[in-house]
Order: structure tokens, then sequence, then C-alpha cells
């Protein structure tokens, strides 16, 4: 197989397996891509990109969820948005458009910032950023602050404002959000519910971004973009269900400090070197 095809199937099968697990599935292929040769700026692109090929996933598992939420449109008043059943409806609505203007702000600031980074400087970047993820969701797993059974405008805000910062490669989306929403009082089935139906609109839109700020397709052929994004909705539908339980088990704050540890010195080895 050509090396662009392998590398792009790769990275579908990883962005199908982290996607669903809080280490920040842009962060880790963007790693992995930078190693392969990417340069930073080419690697984020095509992570943000593979997001397409999930979103399709979630869209498809959820998809009995979803119809739920939008047949209650109709019902929808602006005086009871967050009241009973319409709640979950515009909590989707207003962290997405919040999501929207955090992550513009963001990855114009991230566009900078990587153009200015070696690789080995942008490998440790992604690494402190995985360590500080990691360490949220250890706090988040300790301390709640309430006990809530459906979300309000606060949640709605800063859950989407925490979405907007995932654009950044080392902050997981689903770990950032749903840690939010743990330490805003809801239980870990909610939580997790609530960030995989919000992951949606946002892995949509993180694939759209990286293809206008590349002004196509981020470095890829039509065929290697049709081989990561096939490989990451197929893999990532396969397990999304089991991952999902996974994560109810295992603490994988330690996994993302660990990663991110990794990161960070790799990267300033790279860097000295």
């Amino acid at each position: 197989m050509d090396r662009t095809l392998l590398i792009a199937l790769v990275a579908g099968v990883l962005q199908g397996v982290f996607e669903w697990l809080p280490i920040s599935s842009e962060g880790n292929i963007a790693i992995v891509l930078t190693a392969l040769g990417s340069s930073p700026s080419a690697a984020v692109s095509f992570a943000l990109f593979l997001h397409a090929g999930t979103a399709l996933s979630a869209t498809v598992y959820y998809r009995d969820e979803l119809r739920d939420v939008l047949g209650l449109l109709p019902a929808w008043r602006p005086g009871s948005a967050f009241d009973g059943e319409t709640a979950t409806l515009s909590f989707l609505a207003v962290a997405t458009t919040v999501s929207i203007v955090v992550a513009l702000t963001a990855y114009s600031l991230l566009d900078d910032l990587v153009s200015a980074l070696t690789g080995g400087a942008f490998v440790a970047l992604v690494g402190g950023l995985l360590v500080l993820t990691g360490l949220l969701q250890r706090f988040a797993g300790t301390l709640t602050l309430g006990d809530r059974s459906e979300p309000d405008v606060v949640d709605a805000v800063l859950v989407g404002a925490l979405q907007g910062m995932a654009v950044l490669p080392g902050v997981s989306r689903s770990g950032t959000t749903a840690s939010a929403l743990l330490l805003r009082g809801h239980d870990g089935p909610a939580s997790f519910r609530l960030s995989f139906l919000l992951s949606i609109p946002a892995a949509l839109g993180g694939g759209v971004l990286a293809v206008v700020d590349s002004g196509g397709l981020p470095g890829l052929t039509v065929e290697a973009a049709l081989v990561a994004l096939v490989a990451a909705a197929l893999v990532g539908y396969a397990t999304i269900g089991a991952l999902m339980r996974l994560v109810e088990k295992v603490p994988f704050w330690g996994v993302c400090v660990g990663l991110g540890g990794l990161a960070v010195l790799g990267g300033l080895g790279l860097t000295i070197l």
C-alpha cells in the first residue's frame, strides 16, 4: 500500500478509537503524524479533519436520541427553554453556539502558535495540555457541586466554552466537557451522554474548519481523505459502545497524564537534540 494511504488508514483507525476516550484524539493523532514527518500545522489540520468521520459514527449511534431531541422543536418556547424535556435541546443549541465562537478564536491563536513551533516544541506543548486535561478529570472525579437532573444555561455556556477550547490539540473535548458536567452535579452517564450528543455538530464543524483553513483537503489526496474518513467512521461506530462503558470504569485521567508526560519529555528531547 502507498505510504500516504497507509498513514491515512492508521490515522483513521486511531481517530475511531481515541475519539471516545478522554485523552484528546486530536492531540495524540497530531503527535503520531508529527513523528511520521508531518509539519505541526499539517498534523493539526489532518487530525481536526478526521473528526468528520467520527461525527458520522456518533450520528448513527445516537440516531434515536437525536430524533427524540429534534422532535421537541415544536414544543420549544423561550420562557421555558431549560425546563423539562426541552432542556437538552436548549443545552445543545446554546453550547454549540458558544463553541463556535470560542473555537474560531482559539483556532486563530493556535494557527499562529503552531506556525512558530518546531516539531519537538509542538509535541511538548500538546503533552503539557494533555497533562492539564488529565488533572482536570482527576479533580472532577473527586468533587461535585450539586445534584442536577437537567442542564441549565450555565451548563451550556460553560461546556460550550470548554468544547471550543478543545480545538487545541491536547485538550480532550470529552474529558473537559464531561468533567465540567460532573463538577456541576450531573451523574456520569448523563455527563457523557450530553458530551457526546454535543460532539456531533462540533466534530462536523471541526472537519469543515480544517478544509476551509487549508483551502481544500488538509494535505491529502482525495483517495487518502476517503480512506481516513471511512476508517474513522467504521472503527468509531464499532468501538463507541464498548469504549464508553470502559471510560466509566477506568480512571483515564492517569492515562492522559502519562501520555502527556511522555510527550513533554520526548518533545523536549527532540528540541534539545
